[in-house]
């Protein structure tokens, strides 16, 4: 077997469950600013540190852990390649934004959040740019 299309076929794996809540807790956000009802405030406070605690942030951390080992298995001096280098700060914005998140989940634990929806549906945007250009990146390696 080859290790290399292992670790890579598991940090496309990680990366894509991580995505997937980076995509969906803003739109969960989006909801609970604009919702009234306390019952409903506590199913939505109930999914969003579900997510967080226990989709979004072991897909972080396997993500990072996959990735690592793929440049390990590529071999450190690939980390000289500018298009690696551009992945690696462009993910690093995506961890940024994981634990604004994070501290945007904990104002809503405590209902102290003042955004609007109108806020939460435009950082949902973050996360689709970065991937677009992650993407590009890793397929073309332009540079």
């Amino acid at each position: 077997m080859n290790s290399y299309l292992l670790f890579k076929s598991l940090h496309l794996i990680a990366v894509i469950s991580w995505m997937a809540g980076l995509l969906y807790l803003p739109r969960i956000f989006v909801y609970h600013s604009e919702n009234n009802n306390e019952i409903i405030t506590n199913v939505f406070k109930t999914m969003e540190r579900k997510l967080f605690y226990y989709i979004m942030t072991p897909a972080m951390i396997l993500s990072w852990l996959f990735g690592l080992v793929l440049i390990h298995e590529i071999g450190f001096d690939q980390l000289a390649s500018l298009w690696l280098q551009l992945k690696l700060i462009l993910v690093l914005f995506l961890t940024v934004y994981h634990f604004y998140l994070g501290s945007l989940l904990n104002q809503f634990k405590l209902d102290q959040n003042v955004k609007t929806s109108k806020f939460y549906r435009y950082i949902n945007e973050v996360p689709t740019l970065l991937l677009i250009l992650i993407v590009f990146i890793v397929v073309f390696k332009p540079i």
